[in-house]
């Protein structure tokens, strides 16, 4: 039997697609403009003369040592976080102790603890350690705001592995790190693919951390950079918009190959 077409719903996702795709068209179009362009035919007109000198200025004007600060505090936080998340994540869940339970609660409390609330303290202790104006002062508070919540989606994937496998890897003789590394990463798959996906986001999207603990150009990151194509005269809104385009890409490309795997650690069904 055939079925009727929907037209309602093909009429929402029409709907759906021009509010998604007209904010992307704006921006496109105008990273291809020159400000005098863009100013003729506003947002919405259609480009007479494309032109790339707009992504070619933004990189020779500074963004590409933006854009490279910003891959390496990105590294570093994905990297200390899988060093520490995973181990801490499978004790909490293999451990009956009252130690890890309150090691677990405080992680828990960081939840309800935004970074701007800590942000003048966060400074005076990043200042006495001698990281400011430093890439290891933004990438070490970045890490740890973003640990919290990564140890919890991994708790709640690690708990998910059935008590059976660990006492047939037991049986085996297995040590506790053969079961960590052969059991239960890559049955947390999609949980590491989450965590390595929120940490990046909040590496890379970070702003507050790198404008209170940061000075110089030379450690500028992207969301810092941006500021450069403000004067007191107007804004490059080509410019500044081919810069969003560049900054959008990592991120972009992140999430198009780690898509399923975020999808099912959010939903807490690791890589079974």
């Amino acid at each position: 039997m055939r079925r009727r077409p929907n037209h309602l719903a093909g009429f929402g996702s029409l709907v759906w697609l021009f509010v998604v795709g007209l904010p992307l068209y704006v921006m496109l179009v105008a990273t291809f403009q020159t400000r005098a362009d863009y100013a003729a035919n506003g947002p919405l007109g259609l480009p007479e003369n494309l032109t790339l000198d707009n992504y070619i200025n933004d990189l020779n004007d500074g963004f590409a040592q933006y854009f490279l600060n910003t891959v390496v505090v990105t590294v570093a936080v994905v990297g200390l976080v899988l060093l520490l998340v995973p181990p801490l994540a499978y004790a909490i869940v293999r451990s009956d102790g009252k130690a890890t339970g309150r090691v677990f609660r405080l992680f828990l409390l960081g939840l309800a603890i935004p970074s701007q609330a800590v942000i003048v303290p966060m400074f005076y202790l990043i200042n006495e350690a001698g990281l400011y104006d430093n890439l290891i002062g933004v990438i070490l508070p970045t890490a740890a705001f973003a640990m919290p919540v990564c140890v919890l989606i991994l708790t709640g994937v690690m708990r998910d592995i059935t008590p059976e496998l660990y006492e047939a890897m037991t049986v085996d003789g297995a040590s506790t790190w053969r079961i960590f590394r052969q059991l239960v990463l890559p049955l947390s798959k999609g949980g590491l693919s989450t965590v390595v996906v929120f940490s990046s986001l909040q590496a890379w999207n970070g702003f507050l951390f790198p404008l209170v603990l940061t000075q110089s150009s030379e450690n500028k990151v992207i969301t810092m950079g941006l500021y450069d194509f403000q004067t007191e005269h107007g804004v490059d809104i080509p410019g500044l918009l081919a810069a969003v385009v560049l900054s959008m890409l990592p991120v972009l490309l992140v999430y198009l190959f780690a898509r399923r795997a975020l999808v099912q650690g959010l939903m807490g069904v690791g890589g079974k």
